[in-house]
């Protein structure tokens, strides 16, 4: 596949879709030819529905496998989760609020408002991680790749979840400009890789997963918590990515340092793997979150998406959330298939 020609106008063209928020992020991904709309199949059996990648002459890897209806053995999490949304809603704390689950043992899943639509600001840099460690499985070798880092990116630095960045005039490795975009949620680091991206793997790594592959004409990539949840599934099932590939992604999303919001509502010592991200406006601010927890052997993959008037606010929802699937999950143990 070919390198973008003009890279430095790709970072140009995404952080011109930057609103206020520095971290409503957006991503652009060119269509090259019709056939990247045919990259997964998907097939319902029974009540099930497998998602299979095509493009192969022989094989069809499955990538998803999910139940066509929820599990029954959720209804009472699902009753729960949707009662704390509600009661934030009539107080006037939440506008909207949506969350996705999907445990592994059972292969069920539940979820309140799951295809609902939010922006998912810097939640898109997993994407971009999985698209790095493609390239890295297609030339091995791509995350030793050292960068230099030159200027500072023209950015609106106004964040409310302000952390570590890469520092003017040092060179970088591939790997750990990844590091700082998934650990620090640095956006210079980001517009770093950005640069440098190959933008048709990057936008296969939609279309492979059954993804619409983000327009930057549209100014927004709006995303269901049951859409972006396949990414952590994908990287925790080793579906889409190889083996190694895969653990390097899971690693780096466990060292992210956002501890409010889902890693706040898990007993401490729980291990995660884990990215945030903020977007909105004025009149509404969002914040959202995506984990694989590891709860023993009954892991499980928890998307919350929320929508209020005050980020001041929002944490503390996703936090109770996360308590309350936790705990749940770890009084009713779903036996492995």
């Amino acid at each position: 596949m070919k390198l973008l020609k003009n890279k430095k106008s790709l970072g140009i063209i995404i952080f011109s879709m930057l609103a206020s928020n520095a971290f409503t992020y957006y991503y652009i991904a060119k269509k090259k030819n019709a056939d990247t709309q045919n990259d997964i199949s998907a097939v319902s059996t029974g009540s099930y529905k497998v998602q299979r990648l095509a493009g192969f002459k022989y094989v069809k890897p499955i990538l998803l496998v999910d139940d066509k209806y929820e599990s029954e053995n959720l209804n009472g999490l699902k009753q729960n989760v949707t009662g704390i949304i509600e009661n934030y809603k009539k107080i006037g704390v939440l506008n909207s609020a949506s969350f996705f689950l999907k445990e592994f043992n059972g292969n069920g899943w539940t979820g309140t408002n799951v295809d609902e639509k939010f922006l998912p600001g810097s939640l898109m840099k997993v994407p971009e991680l999985i698209a790095y460690l493609k390239m890295n499985e297609l030339k091995p070798g791509t995350l030793d790749r050292v960068i230099s880092y030159d200027k500072v990116s023209d950015l609106d630095r106004h964040t409310n979840f302000n952390s570590n960045s890469i520092q003017v005039g040092n060179k970088y490795t591939v790997r750990e400009l990844l590091k700082f975009m998934i650990k620090y949620s640095d956006n210079q680091a980001t517009n770093l890789l950005n640069e440098n991206i190959d933008i048709e793997i990057f936008g296969k790594v939609f279309t492979d997963l059954g993804l619409a592959i983000p327009d930057w004409k549209a100014g927004s990539y709006p995303i269901s918590a049951r859409e972006y949840s396949i990414f952590m599934r994908t990287l925790y099932n080793g579906s889409y990515l190889n083996n190694e590939n895969s653990e390097i992604g899971a690693q780096l999303l466990s060292e992210c340092d956002f501890k409010l919001g889902l890693f706040a509502g898990l007993p401490k010592g729980t291990k995660v793997a884990h990215k945030f991200g903020e977007a909105g406006k004025v009149n509404e601010q969002q914040l959202s979150e995506s984990a694989i927890v590891y709860l023993d052997n009954n892991c499980y993959v928890l998307t919350i998406m929320t929508a209020g008037k005050d980020y001041k606010q929002l944490p503390n929802i996703i936090k109770e959330i996360s308590a309350a699937v936790y705990q749940f999950m770890q009084m009713n143990p779903i036996p492995a298939n």
